[in-house]
């Protein structure tokens, strides 16, 4: 029989653990919360200082009594969920519901999973930290309170499902604010002139700057023409040559933020699947004779900060690897953000030495990607910076000024790993320029002028929704991805190309919220109840007087709604055809999975269909049907024959109405990271692609 008794969250932890730490340990998982406030009721007695009404979650019992039963056998427990504020809630909640004294040193926490980090943890346990306590069951009575009382008022004014939250109304108000601004452009024109130079057998560009003096700002045709005519010979003299050397500093390892907006910008993965992905990796993988380890830490962090130990380890196999001058000799400290919470290690590999490539028999294809993404970027945040030789060159035609930049990497330091992403996927060009001296001439070729007008700000894509959400100060490593999940499935917002677009549902709970409840939507209000919540967290604050002073205000602002919101009918849109079935007018419906058509004699008629988009183009297969655009279930578009079941013809790509010149078989359009490909299904033929 096991002497101790260990409780963690996760089955696949616990196997992991209790392997490491021998026969004496019992290690069981609790799955997560076993006790939390009803669903059917608010639980939180507004009247008695905002005690909170904890119950046994349905479908927890039959844990909790085998946990229990084995607590009794046990001389001492240990509560060894995840190392944050909801870890730190569970624990304590199992220590209400077993019997365990919080003042005893009954917690123990660890950043990753491995031999190592799990015995030196068990050598340190501690008492309870209540602060993190009392800070999780702030954040949870809060969003209950804002939740509950909101929520009801637009199901009887607006639509039954409803739901407005503290992070998430300010995450759909960003998304609307943005889609105003875009509304609201109004495009400038603007010119540019590039011109082709050539010296000896080299050419290269440069673009008009200004004239001898200053920057000129090319606004219309006119003024283009006239630079142009002005041009006195097709010679340009090189008026002044700079030359520097430029140091290129790596990124920072990653915190949750950082990783769900890389993942985002180069595997394409969504906020969700990449906390899923990293949550297995953090676990532990089955790793040949290893058995099962921890790959990465703990993958809820707004800390950038590592061990002396890992630095250690990655400088020796990066000494090893690329030698002695790839090593960063310098300790770069960045200044904590002021919600940075700083309580564990950056999201890392738990060990350098364990390449991707050494893992790829081990994981599967996702799972590698996103710990190849984390290996590589820990890796090279620990490598000497690149060094650039860049060239600034003007050159003159009298009074009128071209500009060339040219750069070259003269020492790839740490970009022989890993360089970050862009969020507008923006790829650094090296640009080389031939030798030139201040005083000769080059002749030009060809002048190129080009209008052009100003873009609007773009849509947010999850990747810059996230990293906006955390530049404000808004909500905490663990709440981006469900947040961003919520207004999606609410229907408030509908995802394009992978950018957010409001719906009308979305305007309208929005302007509801934004009536009534102002501060809910309100950046630096929500901002301010994060850092009183860090607060409660750091002991500086009581958690009860930091929810008392929002619900004061918040509870008459419920009433007034209550009483004033008028209701607002949300008519269907017509689908503009009629049911095949009954003959009433079809409408366009919001479902789980997007837009889908139903006929309006519901509950009557029950005759539903997805909303398909002819692209105008013959089905290659039939012969006869039309290809359409569809929608999957994971809203990925795909194209298919519009005489399914009849014809089965599928595709990922979009299939173009002119055939392949070489073989006369269908041409699509393949979407690569620079743009857009056409290529032929059957032979090797292609075409240039299209950014």
């Amino acid at each position: 029989m096991a002497d101790y008794l260990v409780i963690v969250e996760s089955p696949a932890k616990a196997k992991t653990i209790e392997r490491y730490l021998g026969k004496k340990y019992k290690v069981s998982a609790s799955l997560g919360h076993l006790r939390d406030l009803p669903r059917s009721q608010m639980g939180v007695d507004t009247e008695n200082n905002y005690e909170p009404k904890y119950i046994t979650i349905r479908g927890k019992g039959p844990i909790l009594q085998e946990l229990k039963k084995e607590a009794k056998k046990a001389k001492k427990i240990f509560l060894a969920a995840d190392p944050d504020r909801e870890g730190e809630a569970i624990a304590w909640h199992l220590s209400h519901q077993l019997g365990v004294d919080i003042e005893s040193d009954c917690r123990v926490v660890f950043n990753e999973i491995t031999k190592d980090a799990i015995k030196d943890s068990f050598k340190h346990p501690r008492p309870i930290n209540m602060n993190l306590v009392d800070a999780q069951q702030a954040r949870r009575i809060l969003d209950r309170l804002v939740g509950y009382n909101i929520s009801p008022i637009l199901w009887k004014k607006v639509k039954k499902g409803l739901s407005a939250g503290r992070v998430q109304s300010v995450a759909l108000r960003l998304i609307i604010d943005r889609e105003n601004e875009i509304n609201a452009f109004e495009p400038e024109e603007y010119w540019s002139i590039t011109a082709q130079f050539t010296k000896g057998k080299k050419t290269f560009e440069a673009a008009f700057y200004g004239d001898a003096n200053e920057k000129v700002k090319l606004t219309n045709q006119e003024q283009v023409e006239k630079i142009v005519n002005s041009l006195q010979t097709d010679e340009f003299e090189v008026s002044k040559v700079v030359k520097k050397e430029r140091k290129r500093n790596p990124a920072l390892p990653f915190t949750t933020s950082s990783l769900q907006q890389e993942a985002a910008r180069k595997l394409n993965f969504r906020a969700k699947k990449t906390m899923m992905l990293a949550q297995q990796l953090y676990e532990g993988i089955a790793i040949g004779k290893e058995g099962t380890v921890g790959l990465i830490t703990y993958m809820r962090t707004d800390s950038t900060r590592i061990s002396d130990t890992a630095k250690d380890e990655v400088k020796s196999y990066i000494h090893t690897m690329y030698g002695e001058e790839f090593i960063s000799t310098n300790s770069r400290k960045t200044k904590a953000k002021a919600n940075t919470q700083d309580a564990h290690e950056a999201v890392r590999p738990t060990s350098a030495m364990r390449p991707p490539e050494a893992m790829k028999a081990f994981l599967s294809r996702d799972q590698l990607r996103l710990y190849k993404l984390i290996w590589e970027r820990f890796v090279a945040s620990q490598m000497a910076p690149a060094i650039l030789d860049t060239v600034t060159a003007d050159f003159l035609n009298g009074d009128i000024r071209f500009r060339a930049s040219g750069s070259q990497v003269k020492f790839p330091g740490f970009m022989k790993v890993y360089i970050e992403g862009d969020d507008d996927q923006q790829e650094e060009k090296e640009n080389i320029l031939p030798p030139l001296e201040e005083g000769e001439r080059v002749k030009y070729e060809e002048v190129d002028p080009k209008q052009h007008f100003t873009q609007p700000p773009p849509r947010y894509s999850e990747a810059r929704l996230v990293k906006t959400l955390e530049e404000l100060g808004i909500g905490r490593p663990s709440t981006f991805a469900p947040t961003l999940d919520t207004i999606q499935k609410r229907g408030y917002v509908t995802l394009d190309a992978k950018r957010f677009i409001p719906t009308e549902l979305g305007g309208i709970v929005h302007q509801a919220v934004n009536q009534y409840f102002p501060d809910i939507i309100d950046i630096e209000f929500t901002a301010q109840m994060e850092r009183s919540l860090d607060n409660v967290e750091e002991g500086s604050v009581e958690w009860r007087k930091v929810i008392d002073e929002f619900y004061r205000d918040f509870e008459k602002h419920v009433e007034v709604a209550d009483a004033e919101m008028e209701k607002i009918e949300i008519k269907d849109e017509p689908a503009g055809e009629d049911c095949e079935k009954c003959g009433s007018p079809m409408v366009f419906k919001m479902g789980r999975y997007g837009k889908f058509m139903a006929c309006s004699n519901f509950p009557d008629c029950r005759n539903t269909k997805a909303i398909i988009k002819p692209i105008g183009v013959t089905c290659p297969k039939c012969k006869e049907g039309e290809v359409v655009e569809r929608k999957s279930k994971t809203k990925r578009i795909f194209f298919g024959c519009d005489q399914y079941p009849e014809c089965d013809y599928v595709s990922w790509d979009k299939p173009i109405s002119r055939p392949c010149p070489k073989c006369q078989h269908t041409l699509v359009e393949k979407r690569l990271k620079k743009g857009v490909q056409i290529q032929c299904t059957e032979c090797d033929y292609k075409e240039q692609p299209q950014s």
